[in-house]
């Protein structure tokens, strides 16, 4: 289907009554996290993916009509740049561009934390949050996706939502993960090694002994789009990779610099020690400038930083197949259990729509003379559409009868009339008539 893809539209394409899809997502007891489970592992054991894999961790909010489904609340939206009543969504998809594999393989629902308010607990009964669920950030949420990640990859790429979590940084750096985290271009860094300590008290001064951890030496630090600017950062530019529009083809500039830590999941400003990042800056055709850090190792290639930068490419092609192709930004559930077996129905496709890709570049390889022939250096491959294309062919829709199609329009109305019924009793209860 490329539309309509709600419980209605999915029965009347299907022939399966609306209740009974509305019962398999909202209340059947199938495990949404066996299911991404097994697509992990049959990524792991794909051929080629044990080289130039990429984790890439990103969000994505649909905006709501009301505060009753799971989640739900007023706060930012990515996609419309605004608070609006959304329910958002961390995600966590894979990538390897040296076999053209790109898909959703995890995901958690973030759930604000006015729902842990006791006063919402009848709500949170409702609509199915797990008794043990605690209230986690966004950050926490794409962490612990990364920890249980289990296909094979060489880094981790995130937004700037999570790039500039320094305890994000520091907990990847410490599990020994590579990350190419973007940041604001206001971030401040030091482009020398600053020192740090707890001061001394000056003599004579009043005040308690000095506790806590500061700067000490004289050099201030600098916003990441003042470095870009400076004389001594040195622009070169690079070809990335061949495209199907060309070449990627940028200016990269990279520098070490250092930043000093900072609680910031807790809320303190604890000075810690400084650490030695890669600054990596990209101005792309149309002028505008990016901004990551990394903890690549010191002696790493320009050449290396800027394929791990453009990396995040793969994610927005991952979130476009998951939603415009697979439809997850159509299906609407108030409970949690739905939201969590959508999701991993979208795991399953997307790596549906992957695999058949793969499938079909071993079975019919490129032919090189066809791409001299149009005088391009990559043929394109297949795209999820073509594969829904090839789908409808070998599994062609029902067509339903006119005495099943009667069926479904007398269910839809019988349906409306419930509701528009309980409706009316509700409002009873809430303003009883005098």
């Amino acid at each position: 289907m490329k539309e309509g893809r709600d419980f209605t539209g999915i029965g009347r394409q299907a022939g399966v009554p609306g209740q009974n899809l509305q019962h398999f997502m909202s209340n059947s007891p199938w495990s949404a996290r066996a299911v991404i489970e097994r697509v992990q592992s049959e990524i792991a054991a794909t051929p080629g993916v044990d080289r130039g894999g990429m984790l890439l961790l990103d969000e994505s909010a649909d905006v709501k009509a009301g505060e009753k489904s799971a989640g739900a609340g007023r706060q930012h939206n990515g996609r419309t740049g605004s608070i609006q009543m959304s329910q958002v969504g961390t995600f966590l998809a894979y990538a390897n561009a040296g076999v053209g594999l790109w898909a959703w393989v995890d995901g958690e629902l973030f759930i604000p934390e006015r729902w842990f308010a006791d006063e919402e607990a009848e709500l949170r009964r409702r609509v199915g949050i797990p008794e043990g669920r605690a209230f986690r950030t966004k950050i926490e949420l794409g962490w612990e996706m990364i920890q249980r990640a289990r296909v094979p990859y060489e880094a981790v790429a995130c937004d700037t939502l999570y790039g500039r979590s320094v305890w994000l940084r520091r907990e990847m750096a410490g599990a020994g993960i590579l990350y190419m985290a973007e940041v604001p271009a206001s971030t401040q860094v030091y482009l020398t090694e600053p020192v740090v300590g707890v001061p001394t008290r000056e003599p004579g001064r009043r005040g308690g002994k000095p506790t806590k951890a500061r700067v000490l030496s004289p050099g201030r630090p600098i916003e990441v789009r003042r470095v870009a600017e400076l004389d001594d950062t040195e622009w070169r530019r690079v070809r990335v990779r061949a495209t199907e529009r060309g070449q990627l083809e940028d200016q990269f500039a990279a520098r070490p610099v250092w930043t000093t830590y900072k609680n910031d999941e807790k809320g303190q400003a604890a000075v810690g020690q400084p650490v030695r990042e890669w600054l990596v800056m990209r101005v792309r055709g149309d002028g505008k400038r990016s901004y990551a850090l990394s903890n690549a190792a010191p002696d790493a290639p320009l050449e290396r930083l800027a394929w791990l930068k453009c990396q995040r490419y793969f994610v927005e092609r991952a979130n476009q197949d998951a939603k415009s192709e697979a439809g997850w930004d159509e299906l609407r559930a108030q409970k949690y259990a739905a939201w969590e077996h959508h999701l991993a129905l979208t795991v399953l496709a997307t790596w549906f729509i992957a695999e058949t890709k793969l499938e079909w570049a071993r079975a019919a390889g490129r032919d090189p003379s066809l791409a001299a022939q149009f005088e391009v250096e990559v043929l394109p491959a297949l795209s999820a559409a073509n594969v829904r294309e090839m789908l409808r062919a070998a599994l062609p829709l029902p067509r339903l009868s006119p005495e099943d199609a009667a069926s479904l329009v007398v269910e839809h109305l019988v349906n409306r009339t419930r509701s528009r019924r309980s409706r009316l009793k509700k409002r009873q209860r809430i303003d009883p008539p005098p």
